[in-house]
């Protein structure tokens, strides 16, 4: 069974930083494009980071381009999404995603198979 388990989360003051993980298991991710989204209340959940299979290629959202930066250890089978000068409208419950096919790629949810049960990024106003 895969399973997704983010943590890191938590409430920080605006400017400040956090660093979320996504520990997966149940299968390697090695050769599996992996994401970060985030939905805030009342609102959709959104495309925040992507990176390929070899963390070679990164996407981001243009609301946290210059800000975030995710990245990955294939060995540990992790994701990783540091979270740098924290707005109030970063405050939403953060998800890690596994793509369902190798090498695919994109800021879809769909190319998104495996998803973790989220943990709560609050930046107060």
């Amino acid at each position: 069974q895969v399973q997704l388990v983010e943590s890191g989360g938590g409430l920080v003051q605006a400017g400040g930083s956090l660093s979320l993980s996504c520990a997966a298991s149940g299968r390697s991710f090695s050769t599996y494009a992996m994401g970060w989204f985030r939905q805030a209340p009342g609102k959709e959940r959104e495309f925040v980071a992507a990176i390929n299979w070899a963390g070679s290629i990164t996407y981001y959202a243009d609301s946290v381009k210059g800000r975030f930066t995710i990245s990955r250890d294939n060995a540990k089978n992790t994701v990783y999404l540091q979270m740098n000068s924290l707005k109030f409208e970063d405050t939403a419950v953060y998800y890690c995603a596994g793509a369902g096919r190798p090498f695919s790629m994109g800021r879809n949810s769909l190319v998104y198979d495996y998803w973790g049960q989220g943990t709560q990024v609050t930046v107060p106003s």
